[in-house]
């Protein structure tokens, strides 16, 4: 079951929310949500509270990505590397 205790998970609102299941946790970003973890979903009534409680984030994922014209793609940023002092050195 979702943790009721956190603001409600509007996807690819901000950069910083996240949504927890147990040891699953979705991340949230503004061009991307990174799944992470795991979740055990069991053939028994916890399972099926469980597997609802995934579809309805999935559910409004999928909706914010429908509402909007979408690119093919998200371009990817890549900043340059820089070199700094080793501090062992």
């Amino acid at each position: 079951m979702p943790d009721t205790s956190q603001p409600e998970f509007r996807p690819f609102a901000d950069d910083a929310g996240v949504q927890n299941f147990e040891n699953l946790s979705f991340e949230n970003g503004t061009t991307r949500i990174a799944l992470h973890g795991s979740l055990d979903l069991t053939r028994d009534r916890t399972g099926l509270d469980r597997a609802r409680a995934l579809r309805a984030v999935l559910d409004a994922i999928v909706t914010a990505l429908e509402a909007e014209d979408l690119p093919q793609a998200v371009a990817e940023t890549t900043r340059a590397s820089t070199t700094v002092k080793n501090p062992f050195a």
